[in-house]
């Protein structure tokens, strides 16, 4: 029996970190990985919950010794997910989420076997921006490289097999969970799963 792999992808501000949140809290079968990351934690954020956090010459010494299943970067910091950990949740059973950017994406499609990918949209660039605004994180010259990254992600929302517009957070929310709940259902899952009730039942 194996795990099911799942990708979730947004730009910033889409609420693709927020929708996740909201799906381990109502799916707890769903394993979360925790990406390692160069960028400094910020307010609030928890070292091996959130990410591992690292320096760049270690993020190096990792990267070369092939232990990242994907890795980016964005705005400056370098981004990488554990493929031992990856393989070693799914050969136990269980289902992993993996919260990354499309360029990662590409690489897990590549790398692994095959993946329910979901792409997280705002309903606007102008509703996007407000909510880049409302963090207050970024002066105008790093909203706007982040605006223009966004327009990027959003261009490889097409190479997804679910889109959800993320309108009405409650909404979402459902959408989000409803596709996990979906496809553990599919027919080889089940049979993977369900292998000896199958077999009494014929």
């Amino acid at each position: 029996m194996s795990g099911a792999l799942f990708i979730v992808s947004s730009p910033s501000g889409g609420g693709k970190t927020s929708l996740v949140k909201a799906l381990l809290e109502a799916e707890p079968g769903v394993r979360l990985s925790v990406s390692h990351t160069t960028r400094p934690a910020r307010a609030g954020e928890v070292p091996g919950r959130d990410y591992h956090f690292v320096g760049t010459a270690e993020f190096e010494r990792m990267l070369e010794a092939g232990e990242f299943l994907e890795s980016a970067e964005i705005y400056g910091n370098r981004y990488g997910t554990s493929q031992k950990w990856i393989e070693r949740e799914l050969a136990d059973g269980h289902d992993v989420l993996l919260e990354i950017d499309w360029q990662g994406a590409q690489q897990v499609r590549r790398l692994m076997r095959p993946a329910a990918s979901v792409f997280i949209l705002p309903p606007s660039l102008e509703v996007l921006e407000a909510r880049l605004r409302g963090r207050g994180l970024d002066g105008a010259g790093a909203l706007a490289r982040r605006l223009a990254t966004a327009r990027e992600e959003i261009s490889h929302a097409g190479e997804y097999d679910y889109v959800i517009i993320n309108d009405d957070f409650n909404r979402a929310a459902l959408d989000l969970r409803s596709i996990i709940r979906a496809e553990r259902l599919k027919l080889s899952r089940q049979l993977s799963r369900h292998g000896n009730l199958f077999n009494r039942l014929k």
